[in-house]
Parts: C-alpha cells; structure tokens; sequence
C-alpha cells in the first residue's frame, strides 16, 4: 500500500508516518518508480505506535515495542524492553498519583478553613455612642 493508504488506515496523516521514518521508526520499501510502499506489518506498527501515544508514551518510547514487533513477535509487549518501559511508565504515573493525592489533601485542608471562616458570624461591629450624639442638640 501506499503511504496515503496507509495514513487513512492507521488513523493518522502522510506526515506523521513520514516522521516516524525519520526517527527510524517506520522503513518504507520503495516500488520501481520510488513511491513509498508499505504491507499490513507496517500497518501493526503504525498502530502500536499511535496506541501508546494514546496512554501517553513518548515517541521515544515505542521503540522497543516497535523492535519486538519487526523482531516477529505477535506483541509488541512480548519483549523484555517493552515491559521495562511499561514498568517505567507505572512507577511515573503511580509518582504522579501521589502528588495529586497531596495536592488534594492540602486542597481539602484548605477547604475545610475557608468553610469554617466563611460560616462563622460577621464580627458584631463596634458602634461608640457618646453622651453628646445621645443629647438633643437642637
């Protein structure tokens, strides 16, 4: 097929797969006349690419998943590479739960003060009467 094929199949453009190429990422066999041509592999790869990108994964780490495919592997995920990176991936995502879980405590914390002071009675205000506003001046 060829890369306008390609890009429509996998749900992305000609000059993303393009630069997948330059990253070396995605080869591209060459017909007779030099146009592009991909086969149904390429297609798999394009699309693991683009559903790690989904999770979250930067480009750089598809790679291995990439590798374990074009090794002939049924999964990219079958390689030992691959599960460092999901291994990887988990510990940063599980580090980025527990900030927003503090950021929450201290949100909620924050909360709960502003509810209080927001609840309590406005201070009475202080009024001085003096003898002489309470005398007739008239």
């Amino acid at each position: 097929m060829r890369i306008g094929e390609l890009a429509e199949r996998a749900g992305t453009t000609t000059r993303t797969l393009r630069y997948y190429e330059s990253r070396g990422l995605l080869t591209a066999g060459r017909t007779g006349n030099g146009y592009r041509a991909y086969d149904e592999r390429d297609l798999r790869l394009v699309r693991q690419i683009r559903l790690l990108q989904d999770f979250g994964f930067e480009l750089e780490d598809t790679r291995p998943f990439v590798e374990c495919l074009q090794a002939g592997h049924s999964a990219g995920d079958a390689c030992p590479a691959s599960l460092e990176v999901y291994r990887r991936k988990l510990a940063e995502l599980d580090d980025c739960l527990a900030r927003l879980g503090e950021v929450r405590e201290q949100l909620t914390q924050q909360l709960a003060q502003a509810e209080l002071l927001a609840a309590a009675p406005a201070s009475p205000r202080c009024e001085l009467t003096t003898d002489w506003e309470d005398e007739d001046h008239g």
